[in-house]
């Protein structure tokens, strides 16, 4: 993800409209315990995510931080290719600018998103990040109370910033703002693809023609360096980690799991992010960047259930005469 990345899938935190339409499972307590194994495969993916984030930075001083997005992509192409074994022939020109437009964005986002972790904390740079998709679903909704939700996000970035981002690099606090802009172009582009390619194919191409467009860059930033054995295992982790496995779980969770509680349990990717940072490199929290982190949280949380609302006010049937 930041990154959550997947075609077939909604890969997005707060915008259930692009996702799978919900399914129907048994109402009571069987509801209950059906939906513990899904949650889980959500939250595993989370958790993969943002902690092969926290080691793509342990990372970055070995390869550079385009280093490591040129490793992470080329060996999640290489295991999306040879586990889809995508069929190229028989699309569109149509189909090939969609795929090519998301594996632009997916090169970008990780891009930019990398360059902001080398600069500033995992948890920030996360929750940073997650305001584009947020900023996404409020303008798709068009609702008074949307400008609710967008004030509380501003307000989490106002205190994540030291009400001036003194305590953040500014470079770093840009990347991740890119990096959320592309995130929202991203979820668009993914849906498109979703619809017009079988299974995870178009991902697959996708995340090849990211993987193309960033081995020249990363190449030219690391050099040899991206030749060191351990730098290609470690690479090769991330990519296992930020991508394959959590899309795996993703995509088998969708099959059970409504598409508004994927979204609101990918909202809380930045408090994930926070912890994984905490552990894994010693970024810890002040107060303020913790409640700054929450705020961005129940901001993107009411977005999902705003448009979620929204969504069955249109579906309700009318009262009988």
């Amino acid at each position: 993800m930041n990154e959550p990345d997947q075609a077939p899938g909604p890969p997005v935190t707060v915008t259930p409209s692009t996702a799978t339409p919900p399914q129907v499972t048994p109402a009571g307590g069987q509801h209950r315990l059906g939906s513990l194994g899904p949650v889980g495969l959500v939250l595993a993916g989370g958790i993969s995510v943002q902690f092969g984030g926290a080691l793509a930075v342990t990372l970055i001083p070995r390869a550079g931080a385009l280093g490591v997005v040129a490793l992470r992509l080329l060996a999640a192409a290489l295991v999306l290719l040879l586990v889809c074994r995508p069929r190229l022939r028989g699309h569109s020109r149509a189909d090939w600018g969609t795929v090519l437009a998301f594996g632009v964005a997916m090169g970008a986002m990780n891009g930019l998103f990398y360059s902001a972790v080398a600069r500033i904390p995992l948890g920030p740079a996360v929750t940073l990040e997650v305001l584009g998709p947020l900023a996404l679903s409020v303008l798709a909704s068009r609702r008074a109370v949307n400008a609710v939700w967008a004030g509380l996000a501003l307000l989490g970035v106002f205190l994540l910033g030291g009400g001036g981002f003194g305590n953040l690099d500014p470079t770093g606090v840009a990347f991740a703002l890119g990096a959320g802009a592309m995130w929202a172009i991203y979820i668009v582009f993914s849906a498109r693809t979703g619809r017009r390619f079988p299974q995870a194919d178009g991902l697959a191409l996708a995340m090849a023609v990211a993987a193309l467009l960033f081995l020249p860059i990363g190449m030219a930033s690391a050099g040899t360096r991206l030749l060191n054995p351990t730098t290609l295992a470690l690479g090769s982790a991330v990519a296992l980690l930020s991508s394959v496995l959590p899309y795996t779980l993703e995509l088998l969770a969708l099959r059970r799991l409504p598409a508004s509680t994927f979204a609101i349990l990918m909202s809380l990717e930045p408090a994930v992010a926070a912890t994984a940072g905490f552990l894994v490199l010693g970024q810890s929290l002040s107060p303020t960047e913790a409640a700054a982190i929450a705020l961005v949280i129940a901001a993107s949380i009411g977005a999902v259930r705003t448009q979620v609302g929204r969504g069955k006010a249109r579906v309700e049937p009318a009262p009988e005469a």
